[in-house]
């Protein structure tokens, strides 16, 4: 059996002509392909900051209507957790107010506790006259239900209805505290006596290391 003729240095040429144009022809198809899916995400990440700005506009619109003494700080990058705040703000961390959101009994609480400590759910349950059982913390989906905010970003204010609050009492130790003003890279400055003006809260000891904590 004959094997195959040589090949044309013609047809070696052609090859070689097409074959960046063949490749150029792919990389569209791909990215044709990969079109819809980035268009979405596109879509979805201006939705994203679109309402985590209007979310800040609601806290700073809510404090400007209260009278309160501080501007809402933006900040260069989220902040999720007091220790993330402190960092980027330069204080201490018992100067950072934690917003947590706990349901009791299916109601709201909020308390607004010093970052340099956890809530004691026992201290709590005293102090609501419950179970300690009937107190756990609120998952995301019920955090932006009743705040309008989401986890790592609640504010003090800005809610769609009051939500009744408690401030840890270990916030009064320092001349300023921050808190956060809806968006995880939002904050306001403010002082403990104003963030029970403000919420209409109680003053509280929440940690069973009490006020003295910093």
């Amino acid at each position: 059996m004959a094997g195959p003729g040589p090949v044309s240095g013609e047809g070696l040429a052609a090859d070689a002509v097409n074959e960046p144009a063949a490749r150029m022809d792919r990389v569209r198809a791909a990215r044709a392909a990969d079109e819809p899916a980035a268009r979405v995400d596109r879509v979805r990440t201006a939705r994203a900051a679109d309402e985590h700005a209007a979310r800040v506009d609601r806290v700073r619109a809510a404090l400007r209507a209260s009278g309160a003494a501080g501007e809402v700080v933006e900040l260069d990058g989220p902040a999720p957790t007091a220790a993330a705040a402190a960092a980027r703000l330069g204080c201490a961390v018992g100067a950072v107010a934690n917003s947590l959101v706990f349901a009791v009994d299916g109601a709201p609480l909020l308390v607004l506790t010093s970052g340099a400590h956890r809530v004691d759910t026992r201290l709590l349950a005293r102090l609501l006259g419950v179970g300690r059982g009937r107190i756990r913390r609120a998952d995301p989906a019920f955090v932006l239900a009743v705040t309008g905010q989401e986890v790592g970003g609640v504010a003090p204010v800005g809610h769609p209805r009051p939500v009744r609050t408690l401030v840890d009492a270990a916030l009064a130790g320092h001349p300023y505290v921050w808190a956060g003003a809806g968006a995880a890279h939002a904050v306001f400055r403010t002082t403990f006596a104003e963030l029970v003006r403000l919420t209409g809260g109680e003053a509280a000891v929440v940690a069973a290391d009490g006020p003295g904590d910093r």
